[in-house]
């Protein structure tokens, strides 16, 4: 990759094969920008507008930032490597071919988001809103879910099993069409029977 970074974004920008390494890119506008074959590496991305941004065949490494806003971004071919993100806004983003690898992410917003063959991995994310998202193909391996919102999610063919930790406070009948471990479903079995309005007592006389 060559290229020097550019410090300043701006929106609707072209950016091929261009590393940003150690650069402050808090509260700039990349509205609509085109990241090919980039790398993004310890930056900070406090308030950065990316919303409807591209990122193809493109790395986020070690990035860091509160409210990023990525609405409607597209994901493709890419990584996302020890990410430290709070609020990140991913709402309707489409990711395909996507990796997480390591990181802690709090408040991700994917309401209404696409992934598609995309998989997480050695990540904790902190009450993750998969409200209304769709997810096909998607694995979650020794990662931590803590307080996760899947109401009215679709999934096919979600792999959960691996998880670490797997909590889900809303949406527990969104996770039709994952596949969960005996144990997992044990500690869902809880807001499962609540979700269905089954009422757990003592039997008479206990």
């Amino acid at each position: 990759m060559a290229g020097a970074a550019r410090v300043v974004l701006e929106p609707d920008g072209d950016h091929d094969g261009e590393r940003f390494e150690d650069v402050d890119l808090s509260g700039l506008n990349g509205w609509g920008s085109s990241f090919l074959d980039c790398v993004l590496e310890r930056c900070t991305l406090d308030g950065t507008e990316l919303g409807r941004a591209r990122f193809v065949d493109s790395v986020l490494r070690e990035v860091r930032g509160v409210g990023t806003d990525l609405a409607e971004a597209v994901l493709r071919d890419a990584e996302v490597v020890d990410a430290r993100l709070g609020g990140a806004q991913l709402h309707g983003a489409r990711m395909d071919r996507v990796r997480f690898t390591g990181g802690k992410i709090d408040y991700l917003n994917l309401r209404k988001a696409t992934l598609k063959d995309v998989v997480f991995e050695g990540c904790v994310l902190i009450e993750p809103d998969f409200g209304e998202a769709r997810l096909e193909n998607v694995v979650f391996r020794d990662c931590v879910l803590r307080g996760a919102d899947f109401a009215r999610a679709r999934l096919k063919d979600v792999d959960l099993r691996e998880t670490a930790e797997l909590e889900v406070t809303r949406g527990v009948d969104g996770l039709a069409g994952a596949l969960i471990s005996p144990a997992q479903l044990l500690d869902l079995a809880p807001a499962l029977a609540a979700q269905l309005g089954i009422r757990v007592g003592a039997g008479p006389g206990e």
